[in-house]
Parts: C-alpha cells; sequence; structure tokens
C-alpha cells in the first residue's frame, strides 16, 4: 500500500498549496470602470468587492444608462476574478492524479 502513502502525501500538499492559493486571492485586485471611467469597481481574485465609486456627474445621467453601466461594471468585474481563479486553481489541482478516478 505505498501507494496511498504517496497519495496521501500529494493531497496533503495539494491542500497546503490551496490554501497559500485562497491567501493570494485574497490579496490580489483587478480595477474595473465603465461609462467612460465614470464607474470604479475593485474586486480581488477570491470574487469579493471592495469597493465603488461613481463620478456624481454620472449619478445625474438617465437613471437606466447608469443601471446599465453598473451591471456592466460588476459582470466584468465578477468575470476577471472568477477567470483569475478557475486558472491560478487549475495550476495547484492539475498535478493531483488519483488513480481511476480521471
Amino acid at each position: 500500500m505505498a501507494g496511498v502513502g504517496k497519495l496521501m502525501k500529494q493531497a496533503q500538499k495539494m491542500q497546503r498549496q490551496i490554501e497559500s492559493l485562497q491567501d493570494e486571492l485574497a490579496e490580489t485586485q483587478f480595477d474595473v470602470s465603465s461609462g467612460g471611467g465614470a464607474i470604479n469597481i475593485k474586486v480581488n481574485g477570491a470574487g469579493r468587492f471592495l469597493s465603488l465609486n461613481i463620478d456624481e456627474e454620472f449619478l445625474k445621467e438617465d437613471k437606466e444608462m447608469v443601471e446599465q453601466a453598473l451591471l456592466a461594471a460588476f459582470q466584468e468585474a465578477a468575470t476577471k476574478a472568477k477567470e483569475y481563479n478557475e486558472t491560478e486553481m487549475q495550476k495547484v489541482t492539475s498535478g493531483f492524479n488519483m488513480p481511476g478516478m480521471f
């Protein structure tokens, strides 16, 4: 059962790498803007929204346009965070081979 011991060591190593990655994701930040720079959103690699800044002059625009710009900014920020998270997680988990599972 030497294979089981090796597999356990791989799993423990991967767990440590994932924990380290989670810390890194929380520290990595992305800035996204929309509405010609009138809306700025900051999100981290874990997908947590950190800040939102809206230019006061932009709020005087048509309500529907402001809502669409906000939605576009949030969607772009969420997409960036998700893609970064998935890419980095794939790097950590790609070397883990469980015989008979994949």
